[in-house]
């Protein structure tokens, strides 16, 4: 098993360079490989900030993905966690942070929607002001 890199899965959803794209593909379908949470969010603010691709789309691909035989997510658990709070409209980064904070007692931020947000969350670890 190897880990792949954003790049690479940014190139095998958007298909914006044939021979990359191409490359991505006989890579994914070839061996298992890792998906890495960091890969997971840095690839969605890829997608949406380079690409333009709404929460939708972006979505949809990053599942699609994730969905294939021989992709192993890292923290699977979390990941489905974190794109279930991302569709009851939190930030993907932020519900990713949330998700992988189970270990903790509590999640410290600034952020004040965030921390509204995570009040109608099932299963999540308490979100403060710090």
């Amino acid at each position: 098993m190897i880990a792949v890199d954003t790049n690479l899965i940014v190139r095998f959803l958007v298909r914006d360079d044939p021979a990359q794209a191409a490359r991505a593909r006989a890579l994914i379908d070839a061996q298992p490989i890792l998906l890495l949470k960091t890969v997971l969010l840095e690839a969605e603010w890829a997608l949406r900030k380079s690409y333009g691709f709404d929460r939708t789309a972006t979505a949809e691909g990053l599942r699609r993905l994730i969905g294939l035989p021989g992709v192993e997510v890292e923290d699977r658990a979390a990941v489905a966690r974190a794109f279930a709070w991302f569709d009851q409209g939190l930030d993907l980064a932020d519900a990713l942070h949330l998700a992988s904070s189970g270990r903790a007692s509590a999640f410290a931020t600034f952020d004040r929607t965030l921390q509204r947000r995570a009040r109608t969350l099932v299963e999540a670890t308490p979100v403060i002001a710090p």
